[in-house]
């Protein structure tokens, strides 16, 4: 799979209201939604139904269950050697579990889902990037 295919179905995602637990290109998703869509679309049928989370992401029992999962089903990779279609996960708070993801759409840019925004595509800014903490390629890219 080129990172070209990628990056077009993750743009046409552009513009979806941000719904928490959901995965419905143009009608609502949070950040895991995203990438669980841009799976099902460009790789097929998404493993697994993520277990219920809050928005939280079991951060009061520090399980890492977003960066678990994506080492289950997707390829991880040194995180300076992502580039446009490969997955970033995020450690928001320093010391805490990790509860975002974007995908790169072009050098230094990013897109993902977040509350009050909806799916957007953004500059990777010095806070972003000092908030990454693993970086994962889609199966068979």
């Amino acid at each position: 799979m080129h990172c070209n295919r990628i990056i077009a179905e993750a743009r046409s995602w552009l513009g979806t209201p941000y719904k928490h637990r959901a995965a419905v290109k143009g009608a609502g998703c949070d950040c895991l939604g995203l990438v669980m869509g841009v799976y099902a679309a460009l790789v097929g049928p998404v493993p697994e139904d993520p277990p219920p989370y809050s928005r939280d992401w079991a951060e009061a029992a520090g399980e890492e269950t977003l960066l678990a999962a994506a080492r289950r089903h997707l390829v991880e990779l040194p995180v300076a050697e992502a580039g446009p279609g490969d997955v970033l996960i995020f450690r928001i708070l320093t010391g805490r579990i990790c509860k975002h993801a974007g995908i790169l759409s072009r050098p230094g840019h990013m897109i993902h889902a977040m509350e009050g925004h909806g799916v957007v595509e953004i500059a990777l800014s010095p806070w972003w990037r000092r908030k990454v903490a693993a970086a994962f390629a889609f199966p068979g890219a």
